[in-house]
């Protein structure tokens, strides 16, 4: 698996995974997160390693559904890269106004040191 999927499929996992059964959730939770294979997780839950990857899968494709719909992953991405450019804005035409660059930084959640 190619680090740019992990990292996608832990992406729309943390936005979406309310909206998964346990068993989703589960077995997203085990491989994505914990690196199980598919045989540790099929000797985990008493299932065949088809029965896991099938469920994966699917739930990959349920995860990427979600975020074509809702688009969270999407308008979040957009709002940290426009706060990114508030920041630079801020750092450049107002260098010594802390108080503006504190808020500019809380508001976006961004760590201080950016």
């Amino acid at each position: 698996m190619s680090l740019e999927k992990l990292k996608q499929m832990n992406r729309l996992y943390d936005y979406y995974q309310g909206l998964l059964t346990d068993k989703q959730r589960a077995y997203l939770d085990l491989y994505y997160r914990e690196d199980y294979s598919l045989g540790e997780i099929a000797e985990n839950f008493g299932v065949s390693r088809q029965a896991v990857y099938d469920n994966i899968h699917r739930s990959e494709g349920i995860l990427k559904h979600y975020e074509a719909v809702l688009r969270l992953v999407e308008t979040d991405d957009q709002k940290q890269h426009q706060g990114k450019d508030l920041l630079t804005y801020v750092k450049t035409h107002y260098p010594t106004d802390h108080a503006l660059y504190e808020r500019v930084t809380k508001f976006f959640s961004f760590d201080s040191n950016e």
